[in-house]
């Protein structure tokens, strides 16, 4: 089993990577493998609804999105982390996801989803609600821990301070853990619940 965690910060070793680091170290002592994935530095555009990819199923715009799409359909879990900006996710994390999740021709549902964020003071709220939006809309179940997945901190060293914090990131990192494994087990099992064909109701006839 694998989980992709995105680093959606410009640092690649600042808060938002503390805090998936203590994730990617509690999933190794699950014995679940996982890769930190650092987007946040990189030139990455928003979505323009040109719906190409739905032609030749990845984004017109070859970046990192479609490099880490594929690892994305292999994963059985994916954690997006992201620090707060005017209480939201930064841009480019936003743009990437949009893009990933839109872009994707294969099925989401029952991969294990999770959002992290990290702030100096507030916004921490806001941006995780923000950011598990992307799970609820591809039937992706969203692991939990003790508390929202946060940390506070204006530096990495900061984060070290924040026990809360960090034990939130371990709980959540084996519940991610045992909700893979149960799901896996639930499949082998019971197989995935039966799925009705799409209906898309528009309100302006």
């Amino acid at each position: 089993m694998k989980v992709l965690l995105i680093n959606g910060s410009p640092h690649a070793k600042g808060c938002t990577w503390r805090a998936l680091a203590e994730i990617q170290t509690t999933l190794e002592k699950e014995n679940i493998e996982s890769e930190i994935i650092h987007i946040g530095n990189k030139d990455i555009r928003g979505c323009i609804g040109c719906r190409r990819c739905k032609e030749t199923g990845k984004c017109v715009f070859d970046d990192i999105v479609n490099e880490t799409a594929q690892k994305f359909k292999e994963a059985d879990g994916f954690v997006i982390g992201s620090p707060v900006y005017f209480a939201s996710a930064n841009a480019t994390a936003v743009a990437f996801m949009d893009r990933l999740f839109f872009s994707t021709p294969f099925d989401k549902a029952w991969k294990v989803g999770a959002a992290i964020s990290s702030a100096r003071r507030g916004g921490n709220s806001a941006t995780f609600d923000e950011l598990n939006k992307y799970f609820t809309i591809s039937g992706m179940p969203i692991a939990s821990g003790q508390y929202w997945n946060a940390v506070h901190g204006y530096t990495a060293e900061d984060v070290e301070k924040d026990e809360e914090g960090l034990q939130q990131m371990r709980t959540l990192a084996r519940s991610m853990a045992f909700m893979m494994k149960s799901i896996a087990l639930g499949k082998e099992q019971f197989g995935f619940p039966a799925r009705e064909e799409f209906i898309r109701t528009n309100f302006i006839k």
